[in-house]
Parts: C-alpha cells; structure tokens; sequence
C-alpha cells in the first residue's frame, strides 16, 4: 500500500513526484507572501518548469524515446510547442502594446494585423505541419527482411500477442517480446470494440478497429521493458489495459524462440 504524509491541504501520496509537488507548493506560498515583483514573476514560472521537467522522463514519457520512431515522434513535440509558444508570445506583446499605446495612425494597426494576426501565424503553422509531415513520412513502415510480424488482439481488458517460434507458434498475454534492434510489424486486431496500441517510449499509437488490421512499425535500440496501454477509452477496465514490451538482446531472444522463457 502507498504510504501517505498529511499536508494541510489534504493527502498526497509519499513519492519523488509528491514530494516535489509538496516543496513546490510551500515555496510558492513563501514566495507570494513576501509580494515582491520578482518572487512574483518567480512563483508564475516555477509551476511550468517543474512540470516540463517531471514530464519529460518515466515509463509511459514520450519524450525519453527508446526507439527510432519515438525519437523522430519526441523532436515534433518540441518544434510544435516551439512553434506554439510563438505564438502566444506573439499574441501576449501585441496586447500589452494595445495597453500602452493610446494613439496610432490607420497604418500601423495595418501592419500588426497583417503582419503580426495572419502572416506570423501563418507561417508558422505552415512550418509545422511541413516538418510533421516530414516525420509522418518517415514513420512508415519500409521493406526490410529484417522484419518480425506479431498479431495483437486486443479485448475488454487484455491484450495477447502471437508469433512465430522455432517450435510453432508462441501465445503470451500482456506481454510482448521482441528482439532488441529489429523492425517489428504489429498487426493489430480486436475482438470486441475499439482499443488503442501505445508503447509512447517505442512508437506512435494507433487503433484497433473491428472488422480491419492495421499495422503499426514499433523498435527498441536497446534491451529492456517498456510499457504500453490502451489509450482509447474500452470501458470500465480501461485503466488496466495495460501490457509489458520485452526487448530481448540475442541470447535472450533465442531462448524465448526455443519456448525457455514466457
């Protein structure tokens, strides 16, 4: 069971994230109360450097890739929040100069309508989808004889996966192996609604649809365990439909084939 620590502002579970959380919250009230202007400034931007810091590693992180295509996948994430913050950057100057400029010619305004409200967003989400597109591109599945086809069926709660083994084929329930540094094609199926497949530290996700085969292209660089989930919403179960990815390096994965290990 998780042990707990009582906070005047209720129960948060003990752990590395609660304990940050909790330091961060009694530094802020520290901060606010002393009603500097930069403490102020301090305590508005701490918030979101502490959760852009606590977001960017753990199992289910796609921004920790473990993968070729999470690591074209975690690029985009920064170019889009980039490219967003742009934007709002863009959007908070533009309404603190409507604050401090009390007059202004026909032509100026112009020019930050035009030029700031359409061309500078504009071109930046032209940008962005030009790169998305690149890295959809490359996320594609290519030829290669390397290639390990597995079937993933998918139902309310579990997921079983079947491939080729020296002996016959080899059924595993909620826990997929593979061999580390090899192309795997995952052919996704279900048997009653519709579920998600997601490894974020491997790959993108994608949907199991009934009656249709998908095939998603998932790779690990490296041995080790990765966690994947449904990330489509299957019912009351949802939140346990979850599964374990084992990388093999090749000793492991030839005693896996022979049927030693399940």
């Amino acid at each position: 069971m998780p042990r707990y620590r009582d906070l005047r502002f209720g129960a948060i579970e003990r752990g590395p994230g609660a304990d940050r959380i909790g330091k961060l919250v009694f530094t802020l009230l520290g901060i606010w109360h002393r009603r500097t202007p930069r403490n102020r400034t301090v305590a508005c931007l701490t918030p979101g450097a502490t959760f852009l810091s606590t977001a960017c590693s753990g199992d289910y992180s796609t921004l920790a890739p473990a993968g070729p295509a999470a690591g074209a996948i975690a690029p985009l994430w920064w170019v889009m929040l980039a490219g967003a913050a742009a934007i709002l950057l863009l959007v908070c100057a533009l309404l603190a100069l409507a604050f401090r400029r009390r007059h202004s010619d026909g032509a100026s305004v112009r020019i930050w309508i035009i030029g700031g409200g359409i061309l500078f967003p504009a071109l930046v989400l032209v940008a962005l989808l030009g790169f998305g597109l690149v890295v959809g591109e490359r996320l594609l599945p290519r030829e290669d004889p390397r290639t390990l086809r597995v079937v993933a069926e998918a139902r309310q709660w579990e997921w079983s996966f079947t491939q080729p083994g020296t002996a016959g084929a080899i059924r595993t329930r909620n826990v997929l192996h593979i061999p580390a540094n090899r192309p795997i094609d995952v052919e996704l199926a279900t048997l009653d609604v519709i579920h998600a497949f997601w490894v974020p530290r491997l790959a993108g996700k994608m949907d199991a649809i009934p009656g249709r085969r998908n095939v998603l292209r998932i790779e690990a660089s490296q041995p080790g365990v990765y966690y994947g989930l449904c990330a489509e919403f299957c019912g009351v179960g949802h939140s346990q439909h979850g599964y374990r990815v084992v990388a093999h390096d090749a000793a492991g994965w030839a005693r896996f084939q022979a049927g030693e290990t399940q």
